[in-house]
């Protein structure tokens, strides 16, 4: 069981000054660090999830007029044509993203102007390729796996440079898409005019389940190495960890329980109840209430099929399944902390578990 950490000594830190270690500025960010990590939990009233999108109006305005400017030169696109604006011109929109993140992020610090500038230049940086990519004769999938894994490649460099947590969840969905690419079954020699073609190669819906489920293992691995980084959550590793468990979780959730319940409907309840708990299980171990939100379809399916069956429900048990669901969510989230203080009690010392979040 991970505990407090104590308050750095200061008198550690002010011999390092003296020593020439740490600067005064170092000293002081220093002992803000040591005095914020101690007395994270016992300052807050509620154990949360740290969820940060904007710290104030002015990011909005900022991001308002950030969407603007790249959303006029987005209509470049359209206004001018021809293949080679379409690569060019999402190619400079990344370009110009670039430049103004290192003001809006690296300067400023703005959290939604940061969001706005990654999404334009990973979206520029993926249209661009994919449009040169498409005058080849890859294929669909090779041009729709390459293009996505450039998008990608691309985007680790900017979480690299800029270390914006967001980033990772940007990162996340083009291999997601790299992923699902990878899985078809389309015959190489397709065309981009097969659009229809190249969906219908998911068939049978194994190839997408088993995509969902390696793409939901790695995207986990990488949420719970950020999150083990940063127990108390208060750096920007735990914010990385929470886009990526988003990520996680949607697929995990999808591949597993939704396979099940694709395969035989309300038939399988019992086997998705049993999915979904355990679930439950690994959001309240690694405390992230993100991950089970994740399940929320499965959960109203569930409720669905045991008020109204195999039928279709009526407005009354249309109110009957919503106020079950609201219940659940509610009760779990009122009493979040209990919960896994005794599930974190009752499980056996396993690997990482004094790095997870302390559940008191």
């Amino acid at each position: 069981m991970a505990e407090t950490p104590e308050r750095m000594d200061p008198a550690d830190i002010r011999a390092a000054v003296k020593a020439g270690i740490l600067t005064e500025a170092q000293a002081a960010e220093l002992k803000a660090l040591g005095d914020s990590r101690a007395n994270y939990r016992a300052e807050r009233t509620r154990e949360d999830e740290p969820f940060e999108f904007f710290k104030g109006f002015a990011e909005i305005f900022v991001s308002v007029g950030l969407a603007i400017l790249l959303g006029g030169i987005a209509l470049l696109l359209g206004v001018i044509g021809g293949v080679g604006i379409l690569i060019a011109i999402p190619a400079i929109m990344a370009a110009i993203s670039w430049w103004m993140a290192r003001f809006f992020t690296l300067r400023w610090r703005m959290n939604l102007p940061s969001m706005v500038l990654a999404s334009a230049y990973s979206g520029g940086i993926y249209v661009s390729s994919l449009t040169f990519l498409g005058q080849s004769d890859l294929g669909l999938k090779a041009v729709a796996f390459l293009s996505a894994t450039i998008a990608a490649g691309a985007t680790a460099l900017w979480f690299r440079r800029f270390k914006l947590p967001f980033s990772m969840f940007i990162l996340g969905s083009f291999a997601l898409m790299a992923t699902y690419a990878l899985f078809t079954r389309y015959n190489p020699g397709g065309s981009f005019d097969d659009i229809d073609g190249w969906a219908r190669s998911f068939v049978p819906r194994a190839n997408l389940t088993l995509a969902s489920l390696v793409f939901g293992v790695a995207a986990f691995a990488g949420a719970m190495f950020f999150d083990l980084k940063d127990p108390h959550r208060v750096g920007r590793h735990s914010a990385t960890a929470f886009w990526l468990h988003l990520l996680a979780a949607g697929a995990l959730v999808n591949a597993v329980a939704g396979n099940i319940w694709a395969q035989a409907g309300g038939t399988n309840i019992l086997p998705t109840v049993l999915v979904l708990a355990a679930f439950a299980l690994v959001a309240l171990v690694i405390d992230r209430r993100s991950f089970l939100t994740a399940g929320i379809i499965y959960i109203a399916a569930i409720i669905y099929w045991a008020v109204a069956g195999e039928g279709s429900a009526s407005l009354k048990e249309w109110a009957l399944i919503l106020i079950l669901l609201g219940l659940f969510f509610t009760v779990l989230g009122t009493w979040w902390i209990p919960l896994r203080r005794r599930v974190m009690r009752a499980l056996p010392d396993f690997p990482g578990k004094s790095r997870l979040p302390p559940s008191f």
